[in-house]
């Protein structure tokens, strides 16, 4: 194994939860980290989701997907026990997944027992018949992402500048620079990571030999507060997170501060915009009766447009559904990596990219098995 880096200095484009997942797995290794972004603040892309899971895929087969999302999910969990307020930022609740399309089966052999068939017991908690076929995640649970942003962009070594219009990249001697729309440097290191979801993919264009296939994904997700529903409502909210068709949380702080519950998401993939629209809260509505059918029949007014509330934003995702990270090509363009492509579940991997980046970086043990990091490999995307 050759011996890290001696200039450990790197520039991060985007301040999401890649991004900012990225910044903290350097930082905390000695790296000074600067982090630019186009906003004004955190959480103004999809990283501003109000509440999300953390939850791993399930397979027959235990693919790579699973195997993969299972190390993220940990990996997450970690970080937020590490960083967070449990009970407002996350909680280790477990989830229960409704297996709607039953396709969600467990493999027959499986290291992992965290992921088994739901009780009785959870069945009838989340209220749905006995006999629904279900599964529960006891490594589990909701996260806000935005909370986990702001924690790991406040990691010593990180510095973040905002309102940073980037508009190319360019290698210049032995360091990447970064420039707007005028030309002007935003700033130069020896190391840059690009981390700007959608966005990547206009900077990575100009680049020779490299073509990743980033797919903009946009998602909506409805929600409203908890102080407005009827007490037979409350009655039958699941006391856990649901997922299957979308996923439905309650009891969670809403970006206004009370607690709230949220169903959601919508996919519409090729969508570059992210506005909030009525038809996607009757959408989502949709998905909660699916999801959770008594309960998506007594919340059925509290999709009305005084009560109601939405978010939307945009994702990015890769063909095979699994990131692009780490160096890009590193005999063409040393010292540029990537770490995007995490689609609708950069909850449970964006952490688990940074480890793996700055694993890369510092020339130390992946944090996963090889056989599944190649599948993760910025590099897998190279043209001869």
């Amino acid at each position: 194994m050759s011996s890290p880096p001696e200039k450990r200095e790197a520039l991060v484009i985007g301040a999401g939860l890649s991004g900012s997942a990225v910044a903290h797995s350097l930082a905390v290794r000695g790296w000074a980290v600067t982090v630019l972004d186009q906003a004004p603040g955190v959480g103004a892309g999809a990283s501003g989701l109000p509440a999300g899971l953390a939850a791993p895929h399930v397979s027959p087969d235990d693919n790579v997907l699973s195997r993969i999302t299972r190390a993220g999910v940990q990996a997450t969990l970690k970080r937020a026990q590490a960083l967070l307020h449990s009970g407002t930022d996350w909680a280790l609740s477990g989830v229960l997944e409704h297996n709607l399309a039953g396709k969600r089966r467990l493999p027959a052999t499986c290291a992992d027992q965290h992921s088994t068939p739901a009780s009785p017991a959870q069945i009838a908690a989340a209220g749905l018949p006995q006999g629904t076929p279900a599964l529960w995640h006891a490594q589990a649970g909701w996260i806000r992402p935005r909370q986990l942003v702001a924690a790991q962009l406040q990691t010593p070594g990180v510095q973040v500048r905002w309102g940073q219009q980037v508009q190319g990249i360019a290698r210049r001697g032995d360091a990447w620079a970064v420039t707007d729309a005028q030309g002007q440097t935003l700033g130069q290191a020896p190391w840059l990571v690009v981390a700007c979801a959608f966005d990547s993919l206009a900077l990575l264009q100009p680049l020779p030999g490299f073509g990743v296939p980033l797919n903009p994904l946009r998602g909506q997700v409805s929600f409203g507060h908890m102080a407005d529903l009827t007490e037979g409502q409350r009655q039958l909210l699941p006391p856990f997170p649901v997922n299957g068709h979308g996923s439905f949380i309650s009891g969670v702080p809403t970006p206004e501060g009370p607690p709230g519950w949220f169903i959601g998401s919508t996919f519409e993939r090729n969508c570059e915009q992210a506005p909030v629209r009525e038809e996607d809260h009757a959408a989502n509505q949709v998905r909660l009766a699916s999801l959770l059918p008594a309960l998506g029949e007594a919340m059925a007014r509290q999709f009305g447009p005084n009560l109601v509330q939405g978010w939307a934003g945009l994702r990015c995702t890769l063909p095979n559904r699994l990131p692009a990270v780490g160096p890009i090509d590193r005999a063409r363009l040393p010292g540029l990596c990537l770490s995007t492509g995490m689609g609708a579940r950069g909850i449970s991997l964006a952490v688990l990219c940074g480890e793996l980046t700055a694993a890369w970086l510092n020339q130390e043990p992946l944090p996963l098995p090889e056989s599944l990091a190649k599948h993760l490999a910025a590099e897998r995307f190279v043209r001869a």
